[in-house]
Parts: C-alpha cells; structure tokens; sequence
C-alpha cells in the first residue's frame, strides 16, 4: 500500500528556506551578478565582463589588505589562543583569588566593540591618552608615539586591542576544557613526580588540542571579518597601512559608489574564505585520524 504524499512538512520549513534565500541567496546571486558590470547603484548598467577581476587583481591596496589580514590573524593567534592558554593553565592551578581573575579577564569579552574601540583610541591618543602620559611620567618620552598614526605601530595597536578582548574569552573556552580532564590523571602524574609545568604542557595541551585547533580555526576565519575594530580605530589609515578587505570595500561600495566593484572585491573574497576553510577543513581530518590511530 502506497503512501499519501503530505505537504504538511515542507509547510513547516517553507519559512526557514524562504528566510534563507532571502537573507542568503538571492544576495549572494545578485553580487556575482553585479561583479560583471559597472554601476554605481542608480545610473545605467554597463556590462564589462571580468575587466572588475582584473582591476581586483591589479589594485595594490585590495591585494595588501589581504597581507595586513594575515598579520592580524598571526597577532591574534598569539595574543587570544597562546595568551588565553596560558591563562587558562594560571587559573586550573587553583590558587586563592582565581574566580575573580578569571572573571576580570572574561569582562572585555561582554563589552561592545564600538565602546572598546573608542576606549583604546583614547588609550593611544598621543597628546593625553594613557600610553604617552606613563611613558613621559618615567622618562620614556623618546618611546612616546602617534600608535595610530604611525604606519609602523598602527596595525599592531589594533592587533594589540583585539588580543585584550579575546583573550578571555579563549580562556574560558580552555579552562572549562582542562576542568573535564579527570582527576586521576592528574594524581598519576603527581606520583610520578610531575612538575606544574610539565603537566601543563605533556598533560593539560595535549588533552584539549582540538580545542586549541578550533581556537586557531577561529582566529582565521573571524580575521576576515574583522570590521568595526579597524573601521573606528584608524578607518584603514594611515596611508592604507591597516586597510583590509572589508574596510576597502565599504570605502569602495558607499563612499566611491562602484557597486560593480565592489561586488566583484566581495566575491574574491568569498572564494579565498572557502578555500580557506576547506583547507582547514582537510587539516582537521589528517589530524583526527592520526589521533584515532
């Protein structure tokens, strides 16, 4: 006996998949599309093929932004997953005073990121902002800079801001990792007559690696979507030195109105994320099925 075909089901998620395409794919389609003309959002539209790509590949600032994204990424891996392990193991020692360092260093995470990039730019004003003013106050004043403004420490000032926010938030990630590892391996390394230190890093790392390879994952992938940190802090200045992708297509998209442009920026955009992800991706897998072994 044959049974009746219901549209019962496909009612229940018609408004998930409409919502979807939508939000999703009609605007994913519709860039691809505007990659191949050359508009500037009200006029008319021009087709010109793939002359948008060529442009992409051959504009110096679209190609750099990406190098200053791979900076980022390489700051924040250091200054969010090894800062917050090293958290993480400071904490699991159990010392008086932990629960409230664990929390002052989880509270910039609860921040928002317009607020803490106005803080910091305060931080680093060179006139009255905290940095220069303890500088001067010891002596220092041949170390006093404009953070901001000087293409040599611009990029790494951000870098620096986005390491203070979420580095606890790596900590925690950590931590509750290290607090599911049970106790009898501790205990048996004790015996054996184990440093603090050797535990940490022969016990505590190894048992929540893949934790720390998902810390990394993160680190790359949210690198590419970093925006409001850059956007209010320097706004890709000076001299383009902190310009990376998102920022320069803002730029490109609202401020030179190259609609076209712009679609055809965010589409090669779209394909070194994927690329990027699948080789991750691929990475986890080899590393899983050694650790299966």
């Amino acid at each position: 006996m044959s049974r009746k075909f219901s549209f019962s089901p496909y009612l229940f998620v018609a408004p998930a998949v409409l919502l979807f395409a939508f939000t999703i794919l009609v605007p994913i389609v519709m860039t691809f599309a505007f990659s191949f003309y050359d508009w500037n959002g009200v006029g008319r539209m021009t087709f010109v093929g793939l002359d948008n790509y060529a442009r992409a590949l051959q504009d110096q600032i679209y190609l750099n932004s990406y190098w200053h994204i791979l900076i980022y990424i390489v700051a924040t891996v250091l200054l969010e997953v090894v800062v917050g392990l090293g958290l993480a193991g400071l904490i699991t020692l159990g010392r008086k005073g932990s629960g409230l360092f664990r929390v002052a260093f989880f509270m910039p995470v609860m921040l928002p990121m317009i607020v803490v990039s106005y803080l910091w730019k305060f931080v680093y004003n060179s006139d009255f902002g905290l940095i220069n003013s303890v500088l001067n106050a010891i002596g220092l004043e041949s170390w006093t800079r404009v953070w901001l403004g000087d293409p040599k420490t611009a990029l790494i000032a951000i870098c620096i801001v986005s390491g203070w926010v979420y580095a606890g938030f790596y900590m925690t990630i950590f931590y509750s990792g290290i607090q599911r590892i049970p106790k009898e391996v501790y205990e048996s390394a004790y015996l054996d007559g184990a440093s603090e230190w050797q535990i940490f890093t022969k016990i505590k790392i190894p048992m929540i690696r893949g934790l720390v390879d998902t810390g990394i994952m993160l680190c790359v992938l949210t690198g590419f979507q970093a925006f409001d940190l850059f956007y209010v802090m320097t706004n890709g200045g000076p001299y383009n030195t902190t310009e990376i992708v998102t920022t320069y297509l803002v730029k490109v998209v609202f401020t030179n109105m190259s609609i076209g442009y712009g679609s055809a920026l965010a589409v090669l955009m779209t394909l070194v994320i994927a690329l990027i992800g699948l080789i991750t991706n691929k990475l986890q897998r080899k590393d899983s099925g050694k650790l299966e072994y």
